[in-house]
């Protein structure tokens, strides 16, 4: 998950590329997590110095590869990729708890198919990733920017969609998800309008939960509260 604040405040992050749609969360690693990222970063870290990567060579294969923005703390991502060891896995996340707590999954569940990096999402599509080479992009639950006039920040804009679907290959899919309404109906709005992309379900139609997808901890405390939760999955066309 992307749901990132700020102790010291909410104020912009700025970068090259303006206004960032996070702000950086205060927090240190624990213990376990500290160690997990200095035994594992070596082998399983990418970074913005080794430039346009082939996913080939990082994974030692050439199979489905998987993109998800924003992993949080990381389980949802480790569980994907146990259960498709076939499939490749890059996850980003600019939360260093996060990085770490997914590096100790990967060490506990003996993980091969996952890389990470702890960068910006926007210097990853830019500077990281070959054209149409990412079979799925995943952007689950992220931060909302709720108040309307934060809604600026909110990820999923035109123009972040069209640098997504350059790095997919056509036939590959964004799969978004929120719990909040608004945002969905924003997502639906972007998406529907978006060049080279078409809903997977009828037209302004949300998708039920694709098995792939884990269900959280903190979706399935949204769920007893009575919250819901849209996912949209829109395939690259051209």
């Amino acid at each position: 998950m992307t749901d990132q604040t700020n102790s010291a405040g909410d104020s912009p992050v700025t970068t090259r590329r303006g206004i960032r749609s996070f702000v950086l969360r205060q927090g240190r690693m624990t213990e376990g997590q500290k160690k997990a990222y200095e035994r594992s970063w070596p082998k399983f870290g990418l970074t913005r110095e080794q430039g346009m990567i082939d996913p080939r060579e990082v994974f030692g294969r050439d199979a489905l590869l998987n993109l998800e923005i924003g992993f949080g703390m990381g389980k949802s991502l480790a569980d994907m990729a146990e259960a498709a060891p076939e499939q490749d896995f890059i996850g980003v996340e600019v939360h260093l708890p996060g990085v770490g707590a997914l590096l100790k999954e990967i060490e506990d569940r003996g993980l091969e198919n996952v890389r990470v990096y702890a960068i910006d999402a926007n210097d990853v599509i830019d500077l990281c990733l070959p054209d149409a080479a990412v079979d799925r992009v995943m952007v689950f639950f992220p931060d909302p920017w709720h108040k309307k006039k934060h809604n600026k920040r909110r990820l999923v804009q035109p123009e972040f969609v069209q640098r997504i679907r350059h790095k997919l290959r056509v036939g590959g899919i964004l799969h978004l998800a929120t719990d909040w309404e608004n945002y969905a109906e924003h997502m639906m709005e972007v998406m529907t309008a978006s060049e080279g992309f078409a809903n997977t379900q009828a037209d302004g139609q949300y998708s039920p939960r694709p098995e792939h997808r884990p269900i959280t901890k903190f979706e399935k405390r949204g769920e007893r509260l009575g919250h819901g939760v849209w996912d949209l999955l829109f395939r690259r066309t051209n």
